[in-house]
């Protein structure tokens, strides 16, 4: 395959594989980010890193990198500015081929795919496949931590493709709500996180597995748009969700990979909305969109 171009368009394939990042070792304008990172432990993604990562790579972390320190959720957007300073600082700038990766499939990677892509950074792909996929080509790991000068990156001010729970609430039913997580979390089985368990109304249930074959590769165009269709999406618009607005991009993510329209993000995602006292519905079926004033949002609905 031919190396990466850092003038790649932005309608270039959102992913990029692991022979395709290896053979642009070396070249001017790559800039490689290691995003790993653990639900269960705080600080793991950094260790991984120390202990091993792809050559030219640079570690951003989730909470401290790509997430404000307080806000809707567990993991809230950043104010846009400070985080293209953030990422400038680290020496990104408005020129380079972006290529996150982590080793869990795509979803905490995807996580900087859409806020550089929504902020208007063309030139920024996923490794398709991850860390797992990169090391299975026989590909090198490295402790060297490179230090990248200081660069420029111009970005939007503000974020454009999201939604808040107050607006969501509102039109819920004219849009398709795709929730990533896993089934046992998404029907209220199970909440490790978060204080309640359950899903919003309305929500259907896409686990971001779904988007992946066996070896962790994003499926193939055809079929990621044939299941993202299979779920009813059509001419109504989609917002994403997930535990935190983290794993939501996956589907952003694979929704671009298809040749689909890009969905809306809900940052907050069920960490905002279930603390909220919104409303929820359990179990497998999605639910009725919620009915009455807003003063009865705790009150549960739909398979409770």
């Amino acid at each position: 395959m031919p190396p990466p171009d850092a003038r790649r368009p932005a309608s270039a394939s959102p992913l990029i594989s692991p022979e395709e990042l290896f053979h642009g070792l070396g070249r001017p304008g790559l800039r490689i980010v290691d995003v790993r990172w653990y639900l269960d432990r705080p600080g793991g993604g950094r260790e991984s890193y120390q202990a091993g990562h792809i050559p030219e790579a640079i570690f951003l972390d989730l909470d401290a990198d790509l997430s404000a320190p307080e806000g809707d959720g567990r993991h809230p957007l950043p104010d846009a500015i400070v985080f293209a300073g953030r990422l400038g600082a680290a020496g990104i700038a408005s020129d380079d081929l972006v290529v996150a990766y982590d080793d869990v499939g795509g979803w905490v990677a995807a996580r900087l795919w859409w806020m550089l892509d929504d902020l208007g950074h063309g030139r920024v792909a996923v490794l398709d496949g991850g860390l797992p996929a990169w090391t299975a080509a026989g590909f090198p790991l490295t402790t060297e931590i490179p230090a990248w000068p200081v660069a420029r990156l111009d970005l939007a001010a503000r974020w454009t493709r999201i939604v808040d729970r107050d607006e969501l609430r509102e039109r819920l039913g004219r849009v398709v709500l795709l929730d990533a997580r896993g089934a046992p979390r998404y029907e209220g089985e199970t909440e490790p996180v978060d204080p309640v368990a359950g899903h919003i109304p309305t929500a259907v249930n896409r686990p971001t597995a779904e988007n992946l074959d066996l070896d962790g590769r994003f499926l193939p165009p055809d079929q990621l748009a044939a299941g993202f269709r299979s779920l009813g999406i059509g001419d109504r618009e989609v917002v994403t969700s997930c535990g935190s607005g983290v794993s939501a991009c996956h589907h952003s993510l694979a929704m671009r990979a298809a040749g689909l329209a890009d969905p809306i993000l809900y940052p907050g995602s069920w960490s905002d909305w279930g603390g909220a006292g919104y409303p929820i519905a359990t179990g497998p079926e999605p639910g009725e969109p919620p009915l009455g004033p807003r003063d009865e949002a705790a009150r549960p609905v739909g398979n409770a």
